[in-house]
């Protein structure tokens, strides 16, 4: 079959090297689904999702991530292991080899854009190798209307070959798949690796780069949502810390789950069409928005299904990160269009493995820009080889692998977008309580939930010391009381029963935190290096 039209639009790929027409443009996520069935590289779920692998890589690989050194990138990008340089001559012998191998292939096209806000909006092209790639191009990316394609232009192009082996030492790559970024020829080049995050990322990175640098606009790793009286709320998290959990909440309308821009008439956007939510462990009871969103037209990627087609949210035998992408009209509660004013409200997630972080916590200016930069959440035994107890991982912005400026740089936006709107900002703890991870439990849920609603609805009281607690370690304020939360929760010392313990690991964790912003004092002011825990060791 041959579908290079959609309506009275007809595209040609020759202008990318592609010289035959043996493509399809602007499936339906129906036909893209039926498409992946018949070719057998997927199941149908019982709920009618599509069921796929994405083989040999089930996250990013964010070492093989580059960015082409040019005379646009070269004084702009924080250069480093995770930005890395590719050079020029290397990308366009790579380009000519992918699109030699796509030669031979059927393929998928999509025009989409991002950025909801007009004002901000970018027309790209995704060329797919698999049905189910462009299929989540669908979900995740902007739907132009019948409209709108027919004047459609792309600015940016993603081709993505995740069949194509790159051979490393005559690529330049470090391995056989790589996403390369060159924003000269405005392309995002992603081969060797199935992983559909990478497509999406890829596009990501570019706006954190282009938003600051030409629109003065802050771009965030974070979901977003809106309350009845039009007051926004920001959740800054990295993966597996509850930002896609959280922000979907039956009170308030979705703004977006992962990628935010932040304009300088204070107004937010989300950058996407869609959601993209892990789904390890999920229950329609704890999560019923998210379970009730995988449909057909959702894409699974990743779990363990039985014969029927019933999926096994529980096992992990493939990875711990399976992953559901979903359009985000299969969640009821929407904000049209995906754009909010009014920030009222940050919450920075953490997932603390080590259990000495308040559930919640309140922070000062200095105090929040130092927990931005820092990033901080912590991997778990059993989550990479040779993790066999907690490990503090950082990640600078809650997003440091898409952000090819210097953390600096978008630390110093978001402090001058708190200054200007006001905004409270809290610590959420989405970790452990009553010890570290194997001696402790996870947080629950509703104890969560009914913190960030107390935090939302002003219930948590003005600062004093007879409502707050200055947590003698880290130096934030902790609330005494919250509606529908035991107050011996809100005190993670308590929990633990054994105070020696409680602040041997709580020290630990501290001296952490100081040895990671090393890097970023030469950056940061005396009082956002004062944000921080100030002692060291017990």
């Amino acid at each position: 079959m041959k579908a290079s039209t959609s309506a009275s639009k007809t595209i040609s790929l020759k202008p990318y090297g592609i010289q035959h027409s043996n493509f399809h443009y602007q499936l339906t996520p129906d036909e893209l689904h039926d498409a992946t069935l018949e070719k057998g590289l997927g199941k149908q779920a019982s709920s009618g999702a599509l069921a796929v692998n994405t083989g040999e890589f089930t996250g990013r690989s964010p070492m093989d991530r580059f960015i082409v050194r040019d005379d646009i990138t070269e004084d702009k990008i924080w250069w480093g292991d995770i930005n890395i340089p590719f050079e020029t001559e290397k990308f366009d012998k790579l380009y000519d080899k992918v699109i030699a191998y796509l030669n031979d292939k059927e393929l998928y096209v999509r025009d989409s854009y991002v950025c909801a806000d007009p004002e901000y909006s970018m027309n790209i092209r995704v060329i797919n190798e698999y049905p189910w790639s462009n299929m989540f191009a669908y979900n995740m990316f902007l739907r132009p209307t019948e409209n709108e394609l027919e004047t459609f232009e792309p600015e940016w192009t993603v081709v993505n070959a995740p069949g194509f082996m790159a051979e490393a030492k005559i690529d330049g790559t470090r391995q056989h798949n790589f996403a390369i970024l060159n924003f000269t020829k405005k392309i995002a080049l992603v081969g060797g690796t199935g992983y559909t995050g990478e497509i999406k990322k890829g596009i990501f990175s570019a706006l954190n780069f282009i938003l600051p640098v030409y629109k003065n606009t802050l771009p965030m790793h974070c979901s977003a949502n809106i309350g009845e009286d039009g007051d926004t709320a920001l959740f800054f998290g990295l993966s597996g810390t509850g930002k896609t959990t959280l922000s979907t909440d039956p009170n308030r309308k979705l703004i977006g789950d992962d990628e935010h821009g932040w304009t300088a008439a204070n107004t937010v956007f989300n950058f996407e069409g869609g959601c993209y939510a892990k789904v390890i462990d999920l229950s329609q009871e704890k999560e019923p928005e998210i379970y009730g969103a995988i449909k057909r037209g959702a894409i699974l990627e990743n779990v363990i299904m039985d014969g029927n087609g019933i999926v096994d949210y529980t096992d992990s035998s493939i990875t711990q990160n399976t992953r559901v992408s979903y359009p985000i009209y299969h969640i009821e509660n929407i904000q049209e269009p995906s754009i909010g004013k009014n920030v009222k409200n940050i919450f920075f997630l953490t997932a603390d493995a080590f259990g000495v972080l308040p559930p919640i916590s309140k922070l000062t200016p200095a105090q929040a820009a130092y927990h931005f930069i820092s990033g901080y959440t912590a991997k778990v035994a059993g989550t990479e080889a040779g993790v066999v107890e907690p490990q503090p991982s950082f990640s600078a912005c809650f997003g440091a692998p898409f952000m090819p400026l210097h953390p600096a740089k978008y630390a110093e936006m978001l402090s001058k977008k708190m200054q200007e709107s006001g905004v409270d900002v809290w610590l959420i703890n989405t970790g452990w309580t009553g010890g570290p991870y194997g001696v402790g439990t996870r947080m629950k849920l509703k104890y969560t939930r009914a913190m960030i609603s107390a935090a939302l609805n002003g219930e948590l009281g003005l600062y004093s010391y007879d409502t707050y607690h200055i947590h003698s370690v880290f130096g934030v304020a902790q609330p005494r009381e919250c509606p529908g939360v035991p107050t011996k929760v809100l005190s993670p010392r308590a929990t633990w029963n054994n105070d020696e313990a409680y602040y041997k690991t709580a020290f630990k964790l501290s001296n952490a935190f100081r040895e990671n912003f090393k890097k970023f004092e030469s950056y940061a002011n005396e009082e956002i290096r004062r944000g921080g825990p100030q002692r060291y060791s017990f």
